[in-house]
C-alpha cells in the first residue's frame, strides 16, 4: 500500500491518472477520511487532464496515530498537517501541485500557500475559514471533542450517519443517505479511531489567524461554500476571497457544510478551470 515510507510522518494516500499530468492534491476535513473524496468527482478532475491525490490526514484512516484512546492531545498543529500535504509532494517527487481543502483541510491548504508558496500552483478553499472570528464560526464550542469520545459500534456509527444526513439543511438538494451510510460503514472499517479528530481538534483550537497572511497568496484561487453551512458561516469565503487577489468566489443557495453530489461537476469544472488559470501563468 502507497505510504510516506520516508518521510517522518507515515501517511497513506492513493494516486488516480496518467502519471505525467498537473497534480492536484484533495485534503479532506476534520475527521474524515480519503474516501470523503468520491471516485465519481475525481474521475471529472481525471478527465479534465489532472492527477489526482487524496490521502488520509494523520490520525485517520489507515495513517499514523498521534496517541491512544484517551489521549486529546496529539501535540501537533495546523503547520503540522499542512507539513504532511509537503510530505506527500516530497514522496511523488512533485515539484508543485494544485491543493484542494475541504473545512479543515482548507485550513491546511491555507497554510501551505503561506509557509510553501513555490509549493502550490493555485488552491480550492471548499467551506473554510481564515481564522477563529465569532462572524465565521457558527458551532457551539465542541465540548465532546475536549473529553475522552464515547466509542460505539458500526452499526450505531452507520445510523448515527444516516440520521446526520437526513436532518442536513440541503433544501433541493438530495441528502444522499444511502451515500453517507455507505461511507460511514466503509470509514468505521478502515479505521474508526474517534479519539483522532479530538487531536485534530486540539491543533486547530491553537491554528494561527491567516487572513492577513492570505493577501500575499498570489496563486489562482476558487473560493466555495454554501449559505447554509450550520457550522462555518459564508462571510469567510467573502473575506478569504477578498484577501487573494483574482480569487472567484462562489456561494452556493441551498448547499450546507457538505457539497452536494449535485454540484460535483460545477465544482470540478471550476477546480479544472483555476488549475488552467495557473498553467498559463506559469
Amino acid at each position: 500500500m502507497p505510504y510516506t515510507e520516508s518521510a517522518d510522518v507515515r501517511l497513506y494516500f492513493e494516486t488516480f491518472g496518467a502519471p505525467d499530468a498537473p497534480v492536484l492534491v484533495l485534503v479532506s476535513g476534520g475527521g474524515a477520511q480519503l474516501i470523503s473524496w468520491d471516485e465519481a468527482f475525481i474521475s471529472l478532475l481525471i478527465d479534465g487532464g489532472l492527477r489526482v491525490v487524496r490521502f488520509d490526514n494523520r490520525d485517520t484512516g489507515y495513517s499514523q496515530r498521534f496517541g491512544g484512546e484517551d489521549d486529546l492531545d496529539g501535540g501537533y498543529g495546523l503547520s503540522d498537517m499542512a507539513a504532511d500535504i509537503i510530505r506527500i509532494l516530497d514522496e511523488l517527487g512533485v515539484e508543485s501541485a494544485h491543493i484542494v481543502g475541504h473545512s479543515m483541510g482548507g485550513m491546511m491548504a491555507q497554510m501551505v500557500a503561506i509557509e510553501y508558496p513555490a509549493r502550490v500552483r493555485s488552491l480550492g478553499l471548499l467551506s473554510t475559514i481564515p481564522g477563529r472570528d465569532s462572524r465565521y464560526v457558527l458551532h457551539p464550542e465542541r465540548v465532546d471533542l475536549q473529553q475522552t469520545p464515547v466509542r460505539v459500534s458500526r452499526e450505531q456509527a452507520v445510523a448515527y450517519a444516516e440520521a446526520a444526513a437526513s436532518v442536513s439543511p440541503l433544501g433541493a438538494y438530495d441528502p444522499q443517505v444511502a451515500w453517507h451510510r455507505e461511507m460511514a460503514g466503509l470509514a468505521y472499517d478502515r479505521g474508526y479511531a474517534p479519539e483522532g479528530f479530538a487531536r485534530q481538534w486540539a491543533a486547530l483550537l491553537r491554528a494561527p489567524e491567516r487572513g492577513e497572511a492570505l493577501r500575499e497568496v498570489t496563486v489562482p484561487t476558487l473560493v466555495f461554500h454554501g449559505r447554509e453551512d450550520p457550522a462555518l458561516h459564508w462571510n469567510a469565503a467573502v473575506d478569504i476571497a477578498a484577501a487573494i487577489a483574482g480569487a472567484e468566489l462562489q456561494v452556493h443557495p441551498e448547499m450546507g457544510h457538505l457539497i452536494p453530489h449535485e454540484l460535483w461537476p460545477e465544482l470540478a469544472a471550476a477546480l479544472l478551470r483555476t488549475a488552467r488559470r495557473a498553467d498559463q501563468t506559469a
